[in-house]
């Protein structure tokens, strides 16, 4: 089987589940980068790893190849780019696409009313719905998004991203999470990691230190990332007098980030709905972090299990945030619970060795004429779970678990 990736770039979510690919496939794999990776993300790390990537083909230095390539592989899977041309000779040839994408309308289902947008998403999309197109849905509300312009019926499948899964001794990795204050009292390490951004909400990491030292909690807060609200956040750190307790650490490589996750005990995820997936969530759960993340976030819902392996707030709903992360610098036997659950999730399920199976595993049902969805979990069938029903969704799935 001739199984090849197409997408914008490639980056270190994605290179682990493709080298697993590779080792199965050899040279019937390939990975198709349609442009050159973003100077930020070049600067924060992201583009350091691909120069000797032997199954990467670039199609803006060797076009005619690439687009070869796509029509004459068995399987294509294709996300990530906005450009439909890459895409369209297979499609109008009916041969088999696996398309992978986030949401639709993230800034709201409201922007479906757009006739020029309708007309665009028929183009894309709704006209192969009988076709053998099937979606890869990156995060929980991209279902939702794809049935309002009725497409893919019946063939919305979960997946997301799938970054490097390490295997921790876990009672040395909670050993490293313990730090001693003065008088040998232990103090609680949390850490943000993210850009600055507005989406993002890093200011909940602000707004709920000052909480936590109102209530006398031992902790530090770690700051890493960058971007435009970085000076305003300082000056908020400054002025609510927690520079004892916050410190900032700047953009650093992605190992450098998962040095802080594995030593940090709390983990923040605060962005809204226009966080698409979120891979932080899936590097934090793998660190054993205990997590505290809104509903919103794409992969959120997919995740986490409330309760169980994390804490999921309702979005925009900062006196629940608090809440939570108050009650586990509080709780050290719940912190660990949390934390080895999350850890369970990622190295029993979603992680790069077992996507990469299940994808080839569907991929070889397709090309004998059979979709064979999971039971659960990637490439499991997708929930079309509205936006405002997320937090309930996120929720009741925890209690349908637990009474298993």
């Amino acid at each position: 089987m001739k199984l090849t990736i197409v997408s914008n770039y490639i980056n270190h979510h994605q290179i682990p589940m493709a080298n697993t690919l590779y080792e199965k496939l050899g040279a019937d794999f390939a990975f198709i980068q349609t442009q050159p990776m973003e100077e930020e993300r070049v600067r924060m790390g992201w583009g350091s790893e691909v120069s000797d990537i032997p199954y990467l083909r670039l199609y803006y230095e060797d076009g005619a190849n690439c687009a070869d390539l796509i029509m004459e592989s068995d399987i294509v899977v294709f996300g990530g780019v906005e450009d439909e041309r890459y895409i369209k000779p297979r499609l109008n040839a009916g041969k088999i696409v696996i398309r992978a994408s986030e949401r639709l309308y993230r800034e709201g289902q409201w922007k479906s009313i757009s006739p020029r947008g309708r007309k665009k998403k028929y183009e894309d999309h709704t006209q192969y719905a009988n076709a053998p197109v099937y979606l890869l849905c990156h995060g929980a509300y991209v279902a939702s998004d794809f049935a309002i312009v009725h497409a893919y019926p019946g063939k919305k499948f979960m997946w997301g991203y799938f970054p490097a899964v390490n295997v921790y001794d876990l009672d040395e990795l909670f050993l490293r999470k313990r730090r001693e204050g003065g008088e040998g009292k232990t103090y609680v390490r949390i850490l943000w990691a993210g850009r600055f951004l507005k989406l993002k909400h890093p200011e909940y990491a602000i707004k709920v230190a000052a909480y936590l030292k109102k209530k006398g909690i031992a902790f530090r807060l770690d700051m890493v990332g960058g971007g435009d609200l970085e000076k305003p956040l300082k000056r908020m750190t400054a002025r609510l007098g927690l520079s004892d307790v916050v410190s900032f650490h700047g953009f650093l490589p992605p190992q450098d980030v998962r040095r802080y996750m594995e030593e940090a005990d709390i983990f923040l995820f605060t962005s809204n709905y226009l966080e698409g997936w979120g891979a932080v969530l899936n590097e934090a759960m793998n660190s054993a972090c205990a997590v505290v993340a809104g509903h919103g976030i794409g992969a959120v819902p997919f995740l986490l299990r409330h309760g169980e392996n994390g804490l999921i707030y309702r979005t925009g709903c900062f006196r629940e945030f608090a809440a939570y992360v108050l009650r586990l610098c509080k709780d050290e036997a719940l912190r660990r619970r949390l934390g080895t659950n999350a850890y369970r999730t990622m190295i029993k399920e979603w992680n790069p060795q077992e996507a990469a199976k299940r994808l080839l595993r569907f991929s070889e049902g397709l090309l004998k004429g059979e979709v064979n969805p999971e039971a659960a979990g990637p490439l499991s069938i997708a929930p079309v779970i509205h936006p405002g029903a997320g937090y309930r969704y996120a929720h009741n799935r925890s209690n349908k678990q637990n009474n298993r």
